[in-house]
Parts: C-alpha cells; sequence; structure tokens
C-alpha cells in the first residue's frame, strides 16, 4: 500500500510535506556531515567547485556563496557543461591539484553534465565528491567521497523536496566545516546547528504561512502576464531556483535578476500586470530592496517581498515570515513561497505539473 501511496505523489504534496523530511535529515546529520568534513579536512583546500544543473545549479551557488563566506574559503559554482569544456570556475594557474575539492550536486545521480564535470575532474587529479539521493546511482561510481541526500523518494519531475533537502545539507556542511579548519567558533558552529535543527522542527509554520500568502495574493500572481523575480546576496540562488520552478510549473513568461541590475534597463518594459517578487535577505541591501520596491509599486502594484526581516510598508502582498532565522539560514524559508506559487498555481490554472510536455530525455542517464 506504501509503495501505491508513493507512486501517486504530486508537487504540491512534497511541497507541504518537507517538515518531517528535515527533522529526519538533521537527526541523521553525521550521515553525510561527518564524511565531507574529513573529506575537506584531507588537505589544504585553495578553492571548492560546486557542480550541477537544474535545481542542483541553484544549489550549488548558494553553496559556493556558503562557503566563500562562513568557511572563508573560495567558493564558485560554473555550470558543469563551462567547467568541463572551457575550465569555468578553475584557478589559470597551475594550482596544486589536490588543493581542489569537486562537489557534485545531482539528486538523481544520473545528470549527464554533473557526472561527465566530475568524471573530468577527477582525472584533473581534484579531489571528488557527491551529494546524491541515490548512493547506487552513476555518480556515485565516479565520485571519490558519497554524501547521502535524504530526501526520501521524490517521484515527480519537478524537485522542490530536494531543493530544501539539498541547501539543508550544504549549510550544515559550511558550519561544521568551518568549525573544523577554524574559520569560526566552536560555540557559534554549534549555535549555527542548533538553530537549522530548531528551524526544521517548526517548518509546518513555514509551509503554512507561505501557502496562506499565494491563497490571498493568487488573484493577481495567476493573471499577471509576466513574473520578475529578483535576489541578492545569498538569495541570489533563491532567485534562480524561483524562476526554473515558476517557468516550469505555472509556464508563464518569468524572467530573474539581481535586484540593482534590474533597474539598469529590464524595468523599461514593465507593465501594469507585471508582477515583481523580491528576496528580501537581511543584508547589505534591504534598505535598498525596500525603496526599489516602493517605486516598481508606483508603475505595477503585484510587488511582493519575500523576508524574515520586518520592514515599514509591509503589507498583504508580502510574506514576512514569522521565524526570524539567521541571513544563512533564511533561504531554507524562501523558495517555499516559489514552490507554491508554480505548484499550487499550476494546479489551479489546470497543469498538470507532474506531466513534461516536451520529454526531450537528453539530460540524464537512462540506464
Amino acid at each position: 500500500m506504501a509503495e501505491a501511496a508513493e507512486i501517486q505523489q504530486t508537487v504540491l504534496g512534497n511541497v507541504r510535506d518537507q517538515q518531517e523530511m528535515l527533522v529526519d535529515a538533521f537527526a541523521a546529520r553525521d550521515e553525510f556531515v561527518a564524511p565531507f568534513v574529513k573529506a575537506f579536512q584531507a588537505a589544504p583546500v585553495s578553492r571548492v567547485v560546486f557542480l550541477g544543473s537544474g535545481t542542483s545549479f541553484n544549489v550549488s551557488v548558494l553553496a559556493a556563496s556558503l562557503f566563500s563566506r562562513v568557511v572563508k574559503v573560495e567558493g564558485v559554482a560554473p555550470y558543469p557543461t563551462e567547467f568541463t569544456h572551457h575550465g569555468a570556475g578553475l584557478d589559470p594557474a597551475n594550482t596544486d591539484p589536490s588543493s581542489i575539492v569537486v562537489v557534485g550536486v545531482s539528486q538523481s545521480g544520473t545528470s549527464i553534465s554533473t557526472c561527465e564535470a566530475l568524471r573530468y575532474a577527477k582525472q584533473r587529479g581534484y579531489r571528488t565528491l557527491a551529494l546524491t539521493g541515490d548512493t547506487k546511482s552513476r555518480i556515485s561510481t565516479i565520485a571519490d567521497t558519497v554524501l547521502p541526500l535524504l530526501v526520501g523518494l521524490e517521484l515527480t519531475g519537478p524537485e522542490t523536496k530536494g531543493y530544501t533537502a539539498s541547501i539543508f545539507s550544504v549549510y550544515l556542511w559550511a558550519f561544521a566545516t568551518a568549525r573544523a579548519v577554524g574559520a569560526i567558533g566552536a560555540a557559534e558552529a554549534e549555535a549555527a546547528i542548533a538553530e537549522a535543527g530548531d528551524l526544521a522542527a517548526q517548518f509546518d509554520t513555514v509551509l503554512k504561512e507561505a501557502e496562506e500568502w499565494y491563497d490571498r495574493n493568487r488573484g493577481g500572481l495567476l493573471h499577471s502576464s509576466r513574473i520578475n523575480i529578483l535576489g541578492y546576496g545569498i538569495g541570489y540562488g533563491t532567485m534562480l531556483e524561483g524562476v526554473l520552478k515558476v517557468a516550469e510549473m505555472l509556464r508563464v513568461p518569468t524572467i530573474g535578476n539581481l535586484l540593482e541590475e534590474h533597474v539598469h534597463g529590464p524595468t523599461m518594459a514593465l507593465k501594469f500586470d507585471h508582477a515583481t517578487l523580491i528576496i528580501g535577505s537581511d543584508e547589505a541591501e534591504f534598505e535598498r530592496m525596500v525603496n526599489i520596491r516602493d517605486a516598481i509599486s508606483e508603475h505595477a502594484p503585484g510587488v511582493h517581498v519575500i523576508s524574515c526581516r520586518d520592514f515599514d510598508g509591509a503589507d498583504e502582498r508580502d510574506l514576512v515570515f514569522s521565524a526570524k532565522v539567521s541571513t544563512y539560514l533564511a533561504p531554507l524559508l524562501y523558495a517555499v513561497p516559489f514552490h507554491f506559487l508554480a505548484a499550487k498555481g499550476g494546479k489551479d490554472v489546470y497543469i498538470d505539473t507532474n506531466v513534461n510536455p516536451v520529454p526531450i530525455r537528453f539530460g540524464h542517464y537512462q540506464d
């Protein structure tokens, strides 16, 4: 019976079913954190290259930012094919190969671009690791170290639980590694890790608030002729995730941009029926973000800020989570409203988000 129930998964059901996954992953974190830290410490590290395609690319962008800022080691996230064929993300100097750690992120473990990039990295003498939901998949036969992505089964095409589980994993990696290499103190690392556990335990509240935000803004969002998604800093990867999920499930024209760059040209195409969703990361750009929000609202009122930080002028269009988590943990929350907009919005306009209307199977190995 359980097997039949799993086959009937929907994307919306997977979005709603995340708290138990996170609680279980936090309890079992030694399975994927300790091996990562051990592999990282095997030799001095000059650079960490995160590789992934689709949802896993968005995770990689966030991971690179976390490692640069928390672990104090250069983190980069080139597209896998650019890494393999054009050297993107690599130091042109003859850096000791053993000092470069390459992490392939692939929930299925079958992404052709990521597998081939990891194979190329291994041939170059770099240390290779893989984060995957299938530890017997093709990527697991390539990587030196395999880390389990504790997401459980996600049988739908668009990955939502997988994104959440992946950024939860890289957050825990970053703070455990930072402690191990002395980039931060033990007390700071332990507090950051404990905060992740606390958030996992109350993630149903996050889901409830995000779904309520979608429900009260449903009319305007679903009648938008274009959706603009803006982010900055640690929220940039979430912006990419929002664009991907809304485009593949709601299937309306969707563009993403860095907050500041959006006002250098793209606003010239702004129309009254456009929706603009801004990820309000609690960083240096926050006040600038509020000013841009207000300016855009004068021309197209469907502007929505998604944040953990309270601000003057917030209204029903905005989603200010009651969970006031730290800057680096907040991305765990910020993708959720985009997943509801994509999955529930798709359902509300009669799109079967489990069905790929263009079933081109070039992206993954099929064996």
